[in-house]
């Protein structure tokens, strides 16, 4: 029952990676990446569906997105959605869309650092609302005497030494995506 427990604290912690990984998608560096375009969503028959599902998105360039709709009458939609998402970017419109990325100013950089620990910081929270939970979970097992007092404190060690394990790798994340972002 408890390696149940544990199991599930561990997949819901890995979630959060996932989750954060996401997250950092959105951050952009200097380098043109597909994964920027992630959140753009496109009007497409009178509903809202992600942009690549209605183009081929690639990297023509270190600096340049390439943006090709499957349909001709998608670019002018496509470009709008571009310019009208938070991400600052200003598409240049032909028979496909280009996008390039402006080179990241000092300033720039360091509201993308804010970010980029906005989103470790959640993903730190979310562990530790995981274990908050889990270990919830083990008082009730041991109210209901369904396991000893042993049995908790010991569960309750290996949740911390999980919980430990997945706050450092947050940390590793971060420190990576902060050297990729100050990387001129």
């Amino acid at each position: 029952m408890i390696n149940d427990l544990k199991k599930d604290a561990e997949d819901r912690m890995n979630k959060s990676l996932d989750s954060l990984e996401h997250g950092f998608a959105k951050v952009r560096t200097g380098r043109a990446h597909p994964s920027i375009l992630n959140g753009v969503m496109v009007p497409y028959y009178g509903s809202d569906v992600p942009l690549n599902q209605v183009a081929n998105i690639g990297v023509e360039d270190s600096r340049t997105l390439l943006v090709q709709p499957f349909e001709r009458t998608m670019v002018n939609a496509i470009d709008k959605a571009i310019r009208e998402s938070d991400l600052g970017l200003n598409p240049v419109t032909a028979d496909a869309i280009r996008v390039p990325m402006a080179a990241l100013t000092e300033e720039t950089r360091k509201d993308m650092l804010k970010v980029a620990r906005n989103e470790a910081e959640n993903a730190k929270v979310a562990i530790r609302n995981i274990r908050r939970d889990v270990l919830g979970d083990i008082k009730s097992l041991l109210k209901d005497k369904e396991i000893s007092e042993d049995d908790e404190r010991r569960a309750g060690d290996d949740i911390q030494k999980i919980t430990d394990k997945y706050v450092a790798e947050v940390d590793k994340r971060l420190a990576a995506k902060e050297a990729d972002l100050m990387k001129v």
